[in-house]
C-alpha cells in the first residue's frame, strides 16, 4: 500500500510539508562549499573552500535558521528552482529524487542514522577548510573532485 511507504517515495518533491522537505538533506554539507564558474565555458568547479557557518565536523550550518542575514547569497534550496542546482552533486538527495532515482543506502532517512553519511565517504567532513582562512584570488588552487560527483552513486 502507498500509506506504508516512507513520504519520499510517495510524495513528489512539490507535495512535501516543509519538515519532509528539510529531512531530505543528508547533512554532507557540500552545497556549502565555494564554487567557481569558467566565464568561456560556463563549466562550474568546486572547490573544498567551505562556508564560513559550516561546521566541518556535523557538516550542518551553524547558524542555519539566520544563515542569509550571515551570508546574503546562501542559497535557498525550493523545488520550483531545482532545474537550475545542476550544480548540486549527483548524489544529493533532492536531486536524486528530482530525476527519479531513489534514496541510497547510506541516506540518514534510509539508515535511520546521521552519521551513515560520512561513514559512507559522502560528506565533506574533514576535508574542507574555511573561507576565513582562504583569499578569495586563491579559491582556484582549492578546485577538488569528489567522489559523490560520481553519478554512479
Amino acid at each position: 500500500m502507498a500509506a506504508d511507504k516512507p513520504f519520499w517515495q510517495r510524495k513528489t518533491l512539490a507535495e512535501m510539508s516543509r519538515d519532509e522537505w528539510e529531512s531530505l538533506c543528508d547533512g554532507c554539507g557540500r552545497c556549502c562549499l565555494h564554487r567557481l564558474e569558467d566565464e568561456d565555458s560556463g563549466r562550474v568547479y568546486t572547490t573544498n573552500v567551505a562556508c564560513r557557518l559550516l561546521d566541518s565536523h556535523s557538516c550542518q550550518c551553524s547558524d542555519y535558521r539566520n544563515r542569509r542575514q550571515q551570508v546574503p547569497d546562501c542559497i535557498q534550496l525550493r523545488e520550483q528552482d531545482l532545474a537550475r542546482f545542476d550544480w548540486l552533486p549527483h548524489s544529493c538527495a533532492y536531486r536524486t529524487l528530482a530525476d527519479g532515482r531513489p534514496l541510497a543506502d547510506w541516506h540518514p532517512l534510509v539508515s535511520g542514522r546521521a552519521e551513515s553519511v560520512h561513514e559512507a565517504g559522502i560528506s565533506v567532513r574533514g576535508c574542507v577548510v574555511s573561507e576565513e582562512l582562504v583569499h578569495p584570488d586563491d579559491f582556484e588552487e582549492h578546485i577538488v573532485t569528489w567522489v559523490a560527483d560520481d553519478p554512479n552513486l
